[in-house]
């Protein structure tokens, strides 16, 4: 495929991106797409067999920019330091999109996990790495004293995302910043020590 096919197949991605974000995998359909794209059927299904490769690739594509955002976003001189970079990196994001569309792999986990097992397969994936990557910094944060030691660095990942999750949900359906920022304040109350708070 030549560069302007890569170029349309991209542009494809792209716009099917805020649809899927807002409307939903299934809720989006190809009339949908076409309109968002300008582009003919017969040129949509050239680049794509079907609306799932479209939104598989997507996911495979946004996965790949969220582990570059953890990375840029979970930086400090410690680890307390690197995990609150994260924590408020991550409501600045989603509060600078007025909360909508919410979490795409939230969403999605929440769409697909019963009825379209490559999506299931890849959001938890997904997950599974922004697990390590913060239980990592957890750890981290232990040794130097700076977070709470009554639970594994992996329960206490866990928990952070479970609680972000709730959070950015929260308020999306509220349109307000009170329940995320609620969250993300509560997580540094209850995961540092006395010391860091």
């Amino acid at each position: 495929m030549g560069i302007k096919g890569e170029d349309t197949r991209q542009k494809i991605i792209d716009k099917a991106a805020e649809l899927f974000l807002i409307k939903g995998f299934n809720a989006t359909s190809i009339r949908d797409l076409l309109e968002a794209t300008g582009l003919t059927k017969g040129c949509l299904y050239f680049h794509f067999k079907c609306k799932d490769d479209i939104g598989l690739e997507y996911l495979r594509q946004a996965s790949e920019k969220f582990m570059l955002f953890l990375d840029q976003g979970l930086q400090g001189s410690s680890g307390v330091d690197k995990l609150d970079n994260f924590l408020i990196g991550a409501f600045t994001y989603h509060n600078s999109r007025d909360f909508v569309g919410g979490c795409l792999f939230g969403n999605t986990a929440l769409e697909t996990s019963d009825t379209a097992p490559d999506f299931a397969k890849l959001t938890a994936a997904t997950f599974h790495q922004w697990r390590g990557k913060l239980t990592n910094i957890i750890q981290q944060a232990q040794e130097e004293g700076g977070v709470i030691n009554n639970r594994t660095a992996e329960d206490l990942a866990e928990f952070v995302i479970a609680t972000l999750e709730g959070g950015i949900m929260q308020s999306r359906l509220n349109k307000s910043e009170a329940p995320m920022k609620n969250c993300v304040e509560t997580l540094r109350a209850l995961l540092y020590t006395t010391k860091n708070k």
